[in-house]
């Protein structure tokens, strides 16, 4: 049998419930209501809630990057 090791095999395989596509439309959702959050807190907003969102906004952005291999705004 000619099968690559684990470490090398892609986490995308035809198999997978989601298709790039897919995952990147709902990270496009994710960071969207994460911008509005933010948005709706201001500046004023409380701190640890804005540093989570903003975490949370730059993990969004980086799986879709890697998804598309274009940067996110």
């Amino acid at each position: 049998m000619n099968r690559r090791p684990e470490s090398e095999r892609s986490d995308w395989t035809d198999i997978d419930l989601l298709t790039r596509d897919e995952a990147y439309g709902r990270l496009r959702e994710e960071i969207a209501a994460v911008d509005a959050r933010l948005a709706e807190i201001g500046e004023t907003g409380e701190g640890p809630e804005r540093d989570l969102l903003t975490s949370r906004l730059r993990a969004l952005r980086e799986a879709a990057e890697e998804l598309t291999d274009e940067p996110e705004n």
